[in-house]
């Protein structure tokens, strides 16, 4: 049995996060911050020995579906979780468009 078949992706929304498991043991999370019906995503992490296995690729795509299962939407402030949605247009349609420009202003003001 390959890691990405054990490997189970789960919402942990008291913890405001998505955990992904092996063999029951939590190796990674995506931090989320849950505003207005939408997933702020803002941080990724997979334990150092375990990464370079794709299990962070795993639990954004995992996390992703997820928030479309339930018709919600997300907001990629994590730089793997724009990476991805950016190299899968798929997923695009999930991105709340207006917010993301309100950031990429308020960004543009702040650095200008």
């Amino acid at each position: 049995m390959s890691e990405e078949t054990r490997a189970v992706v789960r919402d942990d929304p008291e913890n405001g996060r998505y955990v992904i498991e092996l063999d029951g043991r939590v190796v990674g999370f995506a931090e989320y911050h849950m505003r207005g019906g939408r997933h702020f995503f803002v941080h990724t992490e997979v334990d150092d020995d375990f990464t370079g296995r794709g299990l962070g690729t795993q639990l954004v795509k995992a996390s992703l579906d997820d928030v479309r299962e339930s018709k919600g939407t997300v907001v990629p402030l994590c730089p793997l979780f724009a990476a991805y949605i950016e190299r899968h247009p798929e997923y695009q349609d999930l991105v709340d468009e207006e917010i993301m420009r309100r950031i990429d202003k308020s960004r543009e003001r702040k650095s200008g």
